[in-house]
């Protein structure tokens, strides 16, 4: 195994345990016994523990954009459609996974964002980039007259990501998909429809 590969091993296998259980609530040996990588592999590529955390913000940004851009890079004649398509998508794991988990950057950034600076901009740095993806999908809705002209795309984008993000909160709190279907009604039976 190439030492890249070794580090996308523990950086894919940490991204799975730290979604799951929580960044401080995991443990690096945890990480390394379940990517069965010898432990003085994680300091070869990782400081600290709060540098692997970093780059699993990194990480999640790098699988989530990827998602994004297979939904809403082409939004086709449809924008709307896209966006809604690709919310239906993420609605179907979190059923999948039983209202658990949320969204990795959430997660940490409502752990980690208040005790640690660099935690703090890596997590806005991260909502950023899923905002734009957002933006550009409502900029082509609204050239197509599929929204209100009058409505700001860099501002409903915000509320789409900043309501998503609340609603998968409360999705967790109550251990149902009820918040993430009260987002898809209020958004696009409402918001988004014209």
């Amino acid at each position: 195994m190439t030492k890249e590969d070794t580090k996308a091993k523990i950086l894919a296998v940490g991204a799975q345990i730290v979604h799951e259980k929580g960044f401080n609530n995991t443990g690096i040996q945890e990480i390394l016994s379940a990517a069965g990588v010898p432990k003085g592999s994680f300091y070869f590529y990782f400081k600290s523990k709060d540098e692997f955390g970093l780059a699993l913000v990194d990480y999640f940004v790098s699988l989530m954009g990827g998602w994004m851009d297979s939904h809403l890079a082409d939004p086709g004649p449809s924008p709307v459609k896209a966006l809604k398509n690709f919310f239906d998508e993420l609605m179907a794991y979190f059923l999948e996974k039983g209202c658990k988990a949320g969204c990795p950057v959430g997660n940490i950034a409502q752990e980690m964002a208040d005790l640690n600076e660099a935690f703090r901009e890596k997590a806005e740095q991260a909502f950023t980039q899923m905002k734009q993806r957002i933006k550009r999908c409502l900029e082509a809705a609204r050239e197509c007259g599929e929204i209100d002209p009058v409505m700001d795309p860099d501002e409903t984008a915000d509320f789409v990501l900043n309501s998503w993000e609340g609603a998968l909160l409360r999705m967790k709190a109550q251990g149902d998909i009820r918040p993430l279907r009260i987002f898809d009604k209020m958004i696009f039976d409402g918001l988004l429809k014209r």
